[in-house]
């Protein structure tokens, strides 16, 4: 669930109202990150493609040269959350270690991209549009990481069919929502809310 970083799309440059005024190295980048805040602060539905081309100091046009519709630049930024802890995933399980060793270190991993990332786009997944074929391989890569966590869990437990396999992974999407409550407050830090979780997860699958 890497959503700390947006993967950029290349192509020759169209030009600009005003200088670059986003996070991001390229035009693509400039754009998801205004795409990003957008989204999760006024609501996918509620933001155009005209507010996200203004917050990036461009014209319309040209973004609809990187992005044909805002369709797209919700599955990049969404699918940007899981392949940083997929990969990790895949790697943990066919590693030697423990199995609640592996589980943790990719709860850290995903518990901290969660938390740090400059928005909260976990707070998406539940958007009614993810139900569209256009997000099809977002929620393929969503499940795949989902049964890779609940793989370690049932390892730990040496039983495949204990339901306790499944709470790991939504402990750590938990962390959607802590920080989503903590946004006005900020009375906890990152490091505070990922030991918490990983301490949950120890506890639950002992």
């Amino acid at each position: 669930m890497n959503s700390s970083a947006v993967p950029a799309r290349t192509g020759p440059g169209r030009p600009r109202l005003a200088s670059p005024k986003r996070a991001g190295s390229t035009a693509s980048e400039e754009i998801l990150d205004a795409a990003a805040e957008l989204f999760t602060t006024r609501g996918f539905t509620a933001t155009s493609t005209r507010m996200i081309a203004e917050a990036v100091g461009m014209r319309q046009a040209s973004l609809y040269h990187y992005f044909a519709t805002k369709d797209d630049m919700l599955a990049d930024l969404l699918e940007a959350t899981v392949s940083g802890p997929l990969t990790l995933a895949r790697e943990l399980l066919v590693a030697e270690d423990p199995a609640l060793q592996r589980l943790l270190r990719l709860a850290r991993y995903d518990v901290t991209q969660l938390a740090q990332s400059r928005w909260n786009l976990g707070a998406l997944y539940l958007l009614p549009e993810l139900a569209a074929d256009n997000f099809a391989a977002f929620r393929a890569a969503r499940d795949e990481l989902a049964n890779a966590y609940a793989s370690l869990a049932a390892e730990t437990l040496s039983d495949a069919g204990d339901p306790r396999r499944l709470l790991p992974f939504r402990l750590v999407e938990s962390m959607i929502m802590m920080r989503s409550d903590d946004q006005h407050s900020n009375s906890y830090s990152a490091a505070d809310l990922t030991d918490t979780i990983l301490g949950a997860i120890s506890a639950v699958l002992r």
